[in-house]
C-alpha cells in the first residue's frame, strides 16, 4: 500500500476537534453535552447579511476576480478607514476565511526553513498553516501567571536569527483573550523595524475588548506599512463562521503581488459571501454594543465561577471570548476525553479543548483546558456545575 506524504504525517490534529467522536457517542447515550471547545458563538447573524442572501438573484453563480470583487474590496476599505487604518481596496485581498489569508501570507513571505516566532499559547491552527508552507513556528512562552502578557522583548531577541522572517501575533487573543496594551505593541513595532521583520496580526476579535480596553493594530503604528499583515474574517465579527470569508489586509505591494498569485492559483473567493459581506460592513453600532454586553456577562460569570473552584485559577481575560484555566489534573488531554466518556451530572458533560494543543513546547500546557464562553449563561452555569463536579471525581486530580 502506497504511503502517505512525510507533512501528511506531521500535520496536526486540531485540538479543538479530536474528541468530537467521544462527544457524538456522549450524545447517542443521551446526554446533554455543553460544548466550550469551539469558538461557535449562539449570537444571531446581523439581519442584513441574512437578508442579503435571501435576496440575491443572479443566473449566473460565476467566478469572482481571485483578489475579491471591487465591490466588496470598496466597501471593507470604507470599514477599515473607520478604524483608522488608511487603506485602498488594492490593499486587500479577499479570502476563503481568515485561516486562508494566514496560509497565503505564509506561502508568500516565508521560504522554507524560516522561521515565524509566536507567542504561546497561541491558535492551534497556526501550527497547521506552517506545516502547509514549511514553516517553522519558534514559540515563546506567556505565563497564564500574568494573564498571558507579552513575553519580555529580549526573549524576542534571543529566537531571531538569520532565518526569522515574521512575528506572528493575535489581538484579542485566541486562546487566552489577552488583549495587547499600546506599549506593547510599540515595543513589537521596534523590534519588527530593528531586525527587518513582517508584523503578522490575527485580528479575528477586534471587535471584542471589554472594560474599555484600547485594540490596538500594527497600521495604527507609525511606521509599519511595509512591515504589517493583517488577517482578518467575518466569522466571530458577524457570528458568520460558515460564511468562510476573510481578507488580508497590507500596504506592502510586493506581498499583494505575490499573495495574488497564490490566490489566482485557487481560482476565486465565492460571490455569495461576499454579496452577505458587503452588506454586513452596514450593521449598526447597536449590534456590537448588545453583542459585546452578553459578552462581558458571559465573561464575568465563567472567570468567577472557575475562580470560585478549589484549586482552579483563570486569569480575565481582555477580550475575543475564550478564557485559558489552570485546572488541578494530572493531564488535560485525559481530562477532556475522561469528562466526555466517562461522566454525567444530570445526564449532562461537557467538552472542552486540552491546552497542549495550543503550544508548540511538548507538556506545557498539561494542566490548562481553553473554554469559549458562546453559550447563554444558564448554559454556562450547567456547565460549570458539571466541571466542578468532574474535578471532584476525577480519578487523577492532583490537588489532596
Amino acid at each position: 500500500m502506497p504511503n502517505i506524504s512525510e507533512k501528511g504525517v506531521r500535520m496536526p490534529a486540531s485540538p479543538i476537534r479530536k474528541l468530537t467522536p467521544y462527544a457524538d457517542k456522549a450524545k447517542e447515550e443521551g446526554k446533554t453535552v455543553y460544548h466550550l471547545n469551539i469558538g461557535q458563538p449562539d449570537i444571531k447573524t446581523p439581519e442584513g447579511m441574512l437578508r442579503a442572501v435571501r435576496n440575491i438573484d443572479f443566473d449566473v453563480w460565476a467566478y469572482t476576480p481571485s483578489e475579491g470583487t471591487l465591490a466588496y474590496r470598496s466597501k471593507l476599505t470604507e470599514y477599515y478607514n473607520r478604524q483608522g487604518y488608511h487603506i485602498a481596496p488594492e490593499d486587500i485581498l479577499v479570502t476563503a476565511g481568515g485561516s486562508e489569508a494566514l496560509t497565503i501570507a505564509m506561502h508568500a513571505c516565508i521560504n522554507e526553513g524560516d522561521e515565524v516566532i509566536v507567542p504561546e499559547p497561541f491558535y492551534a491552527n497556526y501550527n497547521a498553516f506552517a506545516c502547509m508552507s514549511n514553516a517553522v513556528v519558534r514559540p515563546i512562552p506567556s505565563s497564564i501567571d500574568n494573564g498571558f502578557a507579552l513575553p519580555p522583548i529580549s526573549e524576542f531577541e534571543k529566537l531571531i536569527n538569520e532565518r526569522t522572517r515574521a512575528i506572528l501575533i493575535c489581538s484579542p487573543n485566541n486562546p487566552t483573550g489577552y488583549l495587547y496594551s499600546r506599549a506593547e505593541m510599540e515595543a513589537l513595532k521596534e523590534l519588527c523595524l530593528k531586525y527587518d521583520l513582517f508584523l503578522m496580526a490575527d485580528e479575528a476579535y477586534r471587535e471584542f475588548c471589554y472594560g474599555g480596553g484600547e485594540f490596538v493594530s500594527p497600521l495604527h503604528l507609525e511606521g509599519l506599512d511595509q512591515h504589517a499583515i493583517i488577517f482578518d474574517t467575518v466569522s466571530k465579527r458577524y457570528s458568520a463562521c460558515g460564511a468562510r470569508l476573510g481578507c488580508m489586509v497590507t500596504k506592502n505591494k510586493a506581498v499583494i503581488q505575490s499573495a495574488l498569485k497564490f490566490a489566482q492559483a485557487r481560482l476565486s473567493p465565492g460571490m455569495v459571501e461576499q454579496i452577505a459581506g458587503i452588506a454586513a460592513v452596514d450593521t449598526p453600532d447597536s449590534y456590537f454594543e448588545a453583542v459585546n454586553k452578553e459578552y462581558t456577562l458571559r465573561r464575568n460569570t465563567l472567570v468567577s465561577r472557575l475562580n470560585a473552584m478549589e484549586g482552579v485559577y483563570c486569569p480575565n481575560p481582555g477580550g475575543a471570548f475564550y478564557v485559558m484555566a489552570k485546572l488541578p489534573i494530572d493531564d488535560a488531554d485525559k481530562f477532556c476525553q475522561w469528562i466526555l466518556e466517562h461522566f454525567t451530572y444530570d445526564n449532562s458533560t461537557v467538552m472542552l479543548a486540552p491546552g497542549t494543543g495550543f503550544y508548540s513546547v511538548e507538556d506545557l500546557g498539561r494542566n490548562q483546558v481553553r473554554m469559549a464562553y458562546v453559550l447563554n449563561v444558564n448554559d454556562l452555569n450547567k456547565a460549570m456545575d458539571c466541571l466542578e463536579i468532574a474535578l471532584n471525581q476525577y480519578p487523577g486530580r492532583t490537588l489532596a
